[in-house]
């Protein structure tokens, strides 16, 4: 395994994370006594398997449901100089809340201490408050660390850059958790204000956010040979030294195999990747045109700001996936989530431009004239069944 220094925590973090989100039983909390064994058995493995691999970083969440307390289970096994382990825990504005939740992912993961404590969600201007007035969220865990409890803290977002960096730029966090991959690099700005304060940068799931890698179409497979897309991604991701972990989320032990694949690449990643970004980018100018590869999301509005919420940037980007790469399932997947996904995936799908009054939104968008109809091809294209997030389903 390879390691790199994960900012000013000075821990040496292995390049792959095994996240903690895909092997549990239930994504809601239940009596022990109902974990099914061969699901236990499945997750010990998972755990075995990581650690005979040297990713000893295990990282998991109270909102992961069973996650933690089935950890519990295996992580006492091992000597725990050896773990590096990460939960999170949502802001609230209850900060006595707060701790009282930290006290029990201490209890589930049958632990002395945690070595990463994210608060989960910084995500809109209430959780960026709840964590960072005083007496809030962060104070919480500040007193943790003095207790002994708490090693490191930092934090996990979904939310939009500015947010993202007015968190970092506190200089109150030593890592952050964060989404950033191929198709979707509108964080870079945000790991580079977190390499100047010199904070750890773990990129959120970037196999299946980044594109539902374990099972790609056959045409982002074919622009990225000589690589699997999911290698691909992984070698993207950890060519750029600013970028120090990325999470794995496994369900069962074979799914390390395929990511191990990027280790032996990444000597070799200067050769090896511009061949595939070039076919990708021309691939992208080919199905939607030069102009409107380079400047579609020029002065296009925010959702808070749009009629309807409608969350016009992350459409068109689901648009231009569809079009330039088939990547028709994880699109719809996400497109279904908007209107259900609060401040984890904000805004409203295109469901409504007949009564909605969207040109004065868009009138400083070079593509004004067809924004419009790209909504409405990709509310034709994508709307399905509503979808939850993981946790709420």
């Amino acid at each position: 395994m390879l390691y790199r220094r994960f900012g000013r925590t000075e821990l040496q973090m292995p390049v792959f994370s095994c996240g903690g989100m895909r092997y549990q039983f239930k994504w809601q909390d239940v009596p022990s006594s109902e974990i099914p064994e061969d699901n236990q058995a499945n997750l010990e493995a998972t755990i075995r398997r990581a650690m005979e691999l040297g990713i000893n970083h295990i990282e998991t969440a109270r909102g992961y449901g069973t996650s933690e307390m089935q950890l519990g289970r295996i992580l006492p096994e091992f000597p725990r100089d050896q773990l590096i382990i990460q939960t999170k825990i949502n802001p609230v504005a209850d900060a006595a809340e707060f701790r009282q939740t930290f006290e029990e992912s201490l209890q589930n993961l049958q632990l002395d201490y945690i070595d990463l404590l994210g608060i989960h969600g910084i995500n809109h201007a209430e959780s960026f408050d709840n964590s960072m007035r005083p007496g809030g969220c962060l104070e919480v865990a500040q007193q943790l660390q003095k207790e002994g409890k708490v090693k490191f803290i930092g934090f996990a977002t979904h939310g939009p850059k500015d947010i993202i960096i007015q968190a970092i730029n506190t200089n109150q966090f030593d890592y952050v958790n964060l989404h950033w991959y191929y198709i979707n690099q509108w964080n870079w700005e945000a790991i580079l204000a977190a390499n100047r304060h010199d904070m750890g940068v773990f990129i959120i799931s970037p196999s299946d956010k980044g594109g539902m890698l374990y099972k790609p179409p056959q045409k982002l497979v074919n622009l990225c040979h000589p690589l699997s897309p999911m290698v691909f991604n992984d070698l993207f991701c950890l060519s750029h030294k600013q970028v120090h972990t990325l999470s794995l989320g496994a369900a069962k032990p074979t799914d390390f195999d395929e990511h191990l694949k990027t280790l032996e690449y990444l000597d070799q990643a200067e050769e090896i990747l511009p061949p595939i970004l070039s076919k990708l980018e021309q691939e992208a100018i080919a199905s939607l045109g030069e102009d409107w590869v380079k400047t579609w999301e020029t002065n296009l509005p925010r959702w808070e700001n749009t009629p309807g919420e409608v969350n016009i940037p992350v459409i068109l980007w689901l648009l231009n996936l569809v079009t330039a790469y088939d990547l028709v399932e994880y699109a719809k997947k996400r497109y279904n989530l908007l209107g259900n996904g609060s401040h984890w995936f904000p805004g409203n799908k295109a469901d409504r431009l007949e009564e909605l009054n969207l040109r004065p939104s868009l009138v400083n968008s070079p593509h004004a004239d067809k924004i419009l109809h790209k909504l409405a091809q990709a509310h034709e294209m994508l709307a399905g069944e509503e979808v939850k997030r993981l946790s709420k389903s």
